[in-house]
Parts: C-alpha cells; structure tokens; sequence
C-alpha cells in the first residue's frame, strides 16, 4: 500500500518539442473512389459513429482503393460482386513482411467497413445495387486468449515503478487500475478524475466499447494507489488544468498509445517477453474472476470464454489482488 504524505523526487517538467510536420501528397487522390470514401466517412461522422471506428474504417477503405487502383477500378459502378470476391481472396493469400497471414479476425475486419460503405453508396444512389451484399464473411474460430500473466508476473511488473517520482506513482496507479478493473486502454485514457467514487469504490466508463457506459468495481489496492496519485502526485504533473485522470509525461492529457507504451516499459523492466501491453493486464484480470461479466465491456450477458475456462475468486476479491 502507498505512504501517505510522501516527499517525491521532484524533476523540472520537460518541454514537449514540437514535432517537424512534413506534408506529403495523398497518392491517391486524384481517384473518384476517394472523394465518395471522404463523404461516407463525414456521414458515419453525422450519424455518430465513435472517431475509432471512423479510423478504422478509413484505413480499411483506403487500403481498397489502392487495391482498385492498381487494377484500373476507379469509380463505384466498376466494383461488382467478383470483384469483392477477388479482393477477399486477395486479403486470404496476402502475406505480411514476417510471412505470417493475416489472421481471419483481421480479414473480416478488412470485409466489414466495405459492406457498409457499399451499403451507402446504394441507398444514396450512387450505384444501382449493392454489391457486397451477399458477400459471405469468413468464418472465426472462437479461442481462448493463449498468453496470460500469472499473478507473480503481475507482481513483478508492479515491483518495477519508482513510487519515489510522482511519474512513478502515476504509473503505480495506471497499472494497478488497469489489472484491477480490466479496462481497455481506450477507456482508460477516457477516464476523468471525477469518474472515480472513491466511497463506493466505483469506476464509471463512459463511452466505452460499442459507446456503452458502464461502472465498475475496483480493489482496495488500486484505490489506494488512485488516490495517492491524485491527492499527491498529480498535482506536480499537470501542464494546465484539465479533467484527465491520467496525464503523460508533458501534463496533457494521456492517449491510450501511452498507456500502451508505459505496460510495455514495464513489462520489459520486469523480463516479460510476452507479446502485448495493456490487454495483457486485461485477460489476467478476467482470469481471475468468473462473475459480473458485464464489468469487462463485452457485449453479451453471458460469461465470456475465458472466464467459465480459468479458475478465478469472487471478482470483489479479484479486484483487490492477492
């Protein structure tokens, strides 16, 4: 547990540099698929679909385009139902630089932005029928998470903050939230100070997968670290006044890229090799509780997989650790 009333080793806050921007042209936009892509994506804007699936969307679409590009498709009426099917078996064969496919998952994930876009282009008449609309997906496997940390790994990687630097105890906190909870890193860099009941012991995500709100329990541990990160450490981070619970290493607001970065700073300080950052403290978390499935974001009321296949305690006693 944190001391209460601690001195930090306090350093002088870093000006952030301000990065050099290098425009660079779109190679693809001279193609008439591009302009009708940038007014489907404004329209997933309008009808508020959350920025990470707008992204995500872009990449996939784009990553079509240049796929047309290099076959001489360039306007919506020339992509019919082969052509999808071309391009499905194209994704299917496709190998990445470390000769790996790509994972079926990430194939459907390809497929899926396509559907709805040519689901728009057809109701705003941009083509006559909807050629992706009989496109059959490939099917996904349902398998259970194989790299998992063990409690003892957990510890380890607690072990490695220096709760000396109000950085450190800001990192104590980040982790220590992140196993109790199983927050995402989206959700936990969305996290507000005042989304955190101190009395209750509550966690409120707003917006989390899906633009669902949910609350969540959290342990003893990680609230006691939460509120000495608040009350003490916190303070000597901030760059300007802001809700942001969790800040970076300039006093801004953090992105879930450095929530990412920190796990993955600390996972290598402890000698994990273990492929992954901060979804690693979410599958542990989930390993060790069977119960409130709804607490972890998933959509279905059920229990996921995981947690009816691994033994865990109670989720209230799996929230405040071992």
């Amino acid at each position: 547990m944190p001391h209460k009333g601690q001195r930090f080793k306090l350093r002088r806050l870093r000006v952030k540099p301000r990065p050099q921007v290098k425009r660079q042209s779109d190679p693809l936009a001279h193609l008439p698929l591009l302009a009708y892509m940038n007014a489907h994506l404004e329209w997933m804007q309008v009808v508020a679909y959350s920025a990470a699936t707008v992204n995500t969307n872009r990449h996939a679409l784009r990553r079509f385009i240049a796929w047309c590009d290099e076959r001489g498709l360039q306007h919506p009426s020339d992509i019919t139902k082969q052509v999808l099917e071309r391009y499905q078996r194209h994704l299917f064969y496709y190998r990445k630089p470390d000769g790996k496919p790509l994972s079926v998952g990430t194939q459907a994930g390809h497929l899926a932005p396509l559907v709805l876009w040519f689901k728009w282009l057809a109701r705003q008449n941009h083509i006559l029928y909807n050629p992706a609309s009989e496109l059959d997906f490939p099917r996904e496997g349902k398998r259970l998470p194989l790299i998992i940390l063990s409690v003892v790994e957990v510890e380890a990687l607690l072990a490695e903050t220096d709760v000396n630097l109000p950085s450190g105890v800001r990192d104590r906190a980040l982790l220590e939230m992140l196993y109790s909870t199983g927050l995402r890193r989206m959700e936990a860099a969305n996290l507000a100070v005042h989304d955190i009941d101190f009395n209750r012991r509550l966690v409120g995500v707003r917006e989390g997968k899906g633009r669902r709100d949910r609350v969540v329990p959290v342990g003893d541990r990680a609230l006691a670290w939460l509120d000495k990160y608040v009350m003490e450490a916190r303070p000597h981070l901030l760059a300007y006044e802001h809700a942001a619970l969790f800040v970076n290493d300039w006093g801004e607001p953090a992105l879930p890229q450095f929530i990412s970065d920190r796990v993955k700073k600390y996972l290598d300080y402890a000698g994990i090799t273990k492929p992954g950052a901060a979804h690693l403290l979410r599958h542990a978390h989930a390993g060790r509780r069977r119960r409130h499935p709804l607490h972890t974001g998933h959509a279905r009321t059920r229990q996921p997989r995981i947690n009816r296949h691994l033994h865990s305690r109670r989720h209230r006693q799996a929230a405040g650790h071992p």
